[in-house]
């Protein structure tokens, strides 16, 4: 089994499970505990899982519900940021992205949205506003973009059809990727697993990328949402190439990736950084 493999189907045991032990996740992919235990440290230095005592379970997930709207005359306000979860440094980079990509979003128009935390905060953020972005049209294949969106019936909310994957919650497949045809909105919105100037945005989801492909390519303009522990890495499959980054939105000022873009033609937004 390859090493890429191997580790998808440890995240997948891990993410339906809800947590895992060691010798439960070497016994399901009959594999050595020792080989569990290296894949998992890596795992987890990733970001992807979080550890647990004697094993690991899914990295908890940010409150997806939307903020409520503040009262008075002045309507809704900017979205709270969500409280971070343990262990993950890039909480307060990602809510300063999200923040900077909803002023990208324009009253009237159609958009995308992948899946993923940075777009989850992305609909907070437009969920917030949404009094003032009359005629919006959200088009997403992830559940918890759905969520967020919920409460704010002024922005029209399509959730395209699939088959759920739990583990990143959204729906991906051959019918998410039909359903994708012929659609087209101003912008696309995704954030992936890691960004190159050799490659541009990967995944490392084998499932996720099909769709991603599609979504990107549903979109005139794709506006790519990077942290700085994104920037420079490089996972197994590629959803958009470099070319085909029109903006990227992060917090790492100074970065050489984001500085590549921008030399190839990218828009590069500076949205705050990791506090």
């Amino acid at each position: 089994m390859l090493i890429a493999e191997r580790r998808r189907r440890l995240l997948e045991e891990v993410r339906d499970r809800g947590y895992a032990s060691f010798q439960e996740l070497a016994g399901a992919l009959d594999i050595s505990e020792s080989t569990v235990r290296r894949d998992l440290r890596t795992l987890i230095d990733d970001g992807l899982l979080a550890a647990t005592r004697g094993g690991v379970g899914p990295v908890p997930a940010e409150p997806s519900e939307p903020e409520p709207a503040a009262s008075g005359p002045a309507g809704p306000g900017p979205a709270e940021p969500q409280a971070a979860a343990p262990g993950d440094p890039a909480h307060r980079e990602r809510e300063a992205i999200a923040a900077r990509a909803a002023a990208l979003v324009e009253p009237g128009s159609a958009i995308l949205l992948g899946p993923g935390r940075t777009t989850t905060a992305l609909a907070r953020h437009l969920s917030a506003r949404a009094a003032s972005l009359t005629e919006l049209t959200v088009v997403t294949n992830s559940i918890t973009v759905t969520q967020a969106l919920a409460g704010a019936p002024q922005i029209e909310v399509v959730l395209i059809g699939g088959a759920l994957r739990r583990s990143i919650g959204a729906v991906v497949g051959p019918i998410a990727e039909h359903n994708l045809r012929g659609l087209r909105g101003a912008q696309v919105f995704l954030s992936g697993e890691g960004v190159t100037l050799e490659r541009g945005l990967t995944t490392p989801n084998v499932f996720a990328a099909a769709t991603d492909q599609a979504l990107a390519a549903a979109g005139r303009r794709v506006v790519v949402l990077a942290d700085h522990a994104k920037l420079g890495r490089d996972t197994m499959c590629q959803t958009v190439p470099p070319d085909r980054i029109g903006v990227l939105v992060t917090g790492a000022d100074g970065s050489e990736v984001a500085a590549g873009l921008r030399g190839a033609g990218a828009e590069v937004l500076i949205a705050g950084g990791p506090r």
